[in-house]
């Protein structure tokens, strides 16, 4: 019986670190020494709180030298919201100081679920702000709650993992077969999760780490909130909006979610926007010379949909032994069109991959998974990213409405869809559920609020950022017209000047600049 590629059953990973490493800008510009200025502690706002979230916002952050003019620090948070007294965690943060005129604290997230803020920007500051706000702002990374450096969500050991990601199943797709080898290994990825990870892993969802960001604003010494989130980032700050309208200072959100949709609906558009995204690729390699394709666009969706199906039933075999189905490679696929520039690598990857070689397919779902080549992860954020989703959305594994979500996901996208259907599986029988409703933001009372969207974003869809725009009492929208996923510091001078004015004056633009 031919074996398949376990499938990756949640939605795909939002998050402008993966274009990041992709794009190999990972070592940052950054001074060698600490301006004069760099405080050691930072000194809490002192305002009001309950005496049980007292010991927590008035606690007083002592910051230590970590290398390349950075400071690192810790700090405490309830584990429960709820439940302030009973437990803490840690949440771990990094900060670059102001290097100019200081307007005070900008908190940076890079996406995810699951993604690192400390490792975003202690590795590529300059890639997630410019030099104007590294010289206005203390520019802090943190991971949040779950995540990384900060107590956080464990699961399997390597092996495991590798098996958990890249194993193959032995029933027919979409079979009742399949469906219960999917369901078995979620079932025992979740209890893993819960056995190594404890009661945190109840307790990272988004409206707790944006509880969290409160907490984080009040002891770094700011009366509002200035904050920069890229993709997840974006509703992780909308829904701190949302709670904490009367502390929000600049809110930028780069690559937007819209707060309101299912997991089903973020399935489905994201799934056309990477399929929209791939045809973008064709379309430019086609023009070329080293394109492993030939024909027109449409010809060579079909002969990737082909390619797909091939390894789906006969997984290719790499060096290091491990096999290469339909899942992974459209991991593979989808990891290289989170930006443009990468579109040379991913023609690479399919010439290797049309002669038989699954090597370099490899390398791009490793990069994407967090994968080292030694067979270690070098972070959590897999683990995160479940653990935080299924707690954000609502799952429904029934197999009749999941063959019918297949089958719109399909119709969405004829190619990929398929390979990024039966999303439920990987959550329906996770140990905690998501007990809250998915609905718009408002945010009513809030400060003017920065919203950009990229019109050919393929994971955050530009249509997610009209509706959060939109949503948002205060919200502006930003338009990026171009390929890729987020904008800032990575696409033109018009939006990187309407963030910069936004971020350091509080400037809106009166009417979307269409950059």
């Amino acid at each position: 019986m031919t074996r398949r590629n376990r499938a990756r059953t949640v939605t795909v990973l939002a998050t402008t670190a993966g274009a990041l490493a992709l794009t190999l800008v990972l070592s940052a510009c950054v001074p060698l020494f600490l301006p004069k200025e760099a405080r050691s502690t930072s000194s809490p706002t002192d305002e009001k709180v309950s005496a049980d979230l007292q010991p927590f916002y008035g606690q007083v952050l002592s910051w230590k030298d970590c290398g390349s003019g950075l400071q690192c620090t810790t700090a405490s948070a309830p584990l429960d919201w709820t439940d302030p007294a009973q437990d803490s965690i840690d949440l771990a943060l990094v900060r670059h100081p102001a290097s100019g005129n200081r307007v005070g604290s900008l908190l940076v997230n890079p996406g995810g679920p699951g993604g690192s803020g400390y490792d975003f920007v202690k590795n590529s500051l300059d890639y997630a702000t410019d030099a104007k706000l590294q010289a206005g702002f203390d520019i802090v990374g943190f991971d949040p709650r779950g995540v990384g450096r900060s107590s956080a969500v464990t699961c399997y050991p390597p092996a495991q993992m590798d098996e958990y990601l890249y194993g193959l199943t032995t029933a027919e797709r979409g079979t009742d077969a399949w469906i219960q080898e999917l369901e078995t290994a979620s079932t025992d990825f979740g209890a893993a999760c819960a056995t190594n990870t404890g009661a945190l892993l109840g307790q990272v969802d988004s409206e707790s780490a944006a509880r969290d960001l409160d907490l984080l604003r009040a002891i770094l010494g700011d009366k509002k909130l200035n904050y920069l989130g890229y993709s997840y980032g974006t509703f992780l700050g909308a829904t701190y909006a949302e709670l904490y309208p009367g502390k929000v200072g600049r809110l930028a959100l780069d690559g937007a979610l819209d707060p309101s949709t299912s997991n089903a609906d973020v399935t489905r558009v994201q799934a056309t926007g990477f399929e929209n995204a791939l045809r973008a690729y064709l379309a430019d390699c086609l023009t070329g010379e080293q394109c492993p394709f030939n024909g027109t666009v449409d010809e060579a969706m079909t002969t990737i949909g082909a390619l797909l199906a091939s390894v789906d039933a006969s997984p290719i075999t790499a060096t290091d032994g491990r096999k290469l189905g339909a899942n992974t490679l459209l991991t593979a696929i989808i990891y290289p069109l989170y930006q443009a520039t990468a579109w040379p690598n991913l023609s690479e990857m399919f010439t290797t991959v049309l002669r038989g070689d699954a090597d370099a397919a490899f390398q791009f779902a490793d990069g994407y998974n967090g994968r080292n080549s030694d067979g270690s992860y070098s972070d959590n954020s897999t683990e995160a990213f479940m653990a935080i989703n299924c707690v954000d959305y609502s799952y429904n594994d029934d197999p009749a409405a999941m063959r019918a979500q297949a089958a719109t996901l399909e119709a969405a996208a004829p190619v990929i869809g398929k390979y990024m259907s039966y999303g439920d599986i990987g959550c329906a029988n996770w140990p905690y559920t998501f007990t809250g409703e998915r609905r718009q933001i408002q945010a009513q009372g809030a400060a003017p609020i920065l919203v950009i969207g990229t019109t050919n974003d393929p994971a955050t869809p530009y249509v997610w950022a009209k509706s959060l725009a939109d949503q948002l009492d205060s919200g502006h929208l930003v338009t990026y017209s171009g390929e890729g996923h987020t904008a800032y510091n990575k696409s033109n001078a018009c939006v990187n000047n309407a963030v910069d004015d936004y971020l350091l004056k509080g400037t809106v633009p009166a009417t979307d600049p269409k950059c």
